[in-house]
């Protein structure tokens, strides 16, 4: 299966957990290569009626200071996948019942893993 199969797979997990409310953190790992981008993290933004969260673009260089934006999750989206197999090969989904690990191999390929979870609870943004 390709990559954008298996993801489509991890980000309906993701659906799931926020639906649940045990989403706790979203983070791109693994990165290709040394680009100044280190991570990308996704901070849940429970309110009563809709689900936010916040993106955070964080660099190596401590002279660049983080980026920060509220978004929904849909505008997330689009944003998570443009740095997919460019910049980073893992997605790291926490929540307070298990972690899944979405990883890109070299020949292009998807795969899930799933872990005891790291949070307990779930720490808004």
């Amino acid at each position: 299966m390709t990559y954008q199969d298996v993801f489509v797979e991890f980000w309906q997990q993701v659906k799931e957990s926020i639906a649940a409310g045990t989403f706790a953190k979203l983070t791109m790992a693994k990165t290709i290569g040394k680009p100044e981008l280190k991570n990308i993290f996704l901070r849940p933004i429970y309110a009563e009626n809709d689900f936010m969260v916040v993106l955070k673009y964080s660099f190596r260089l401590r002279e660049t200071e983080d980026i920060e934006e509220e978004l929904t999750l849909e505008e997330a989206l689009p944003i998570i996948k443009s740095h997919l197999k460019t910049h980073f090969l893992s997605v790291l989904l926490f929540t307070t019942t298990k972690d899944v690990t979405f990883k890109v191999n070299k020949k292009g390929m998807g795969s899930i893993t799933e872990n005891h979870p790291t949070f307990k609870n779930v720490t808004q943004a």
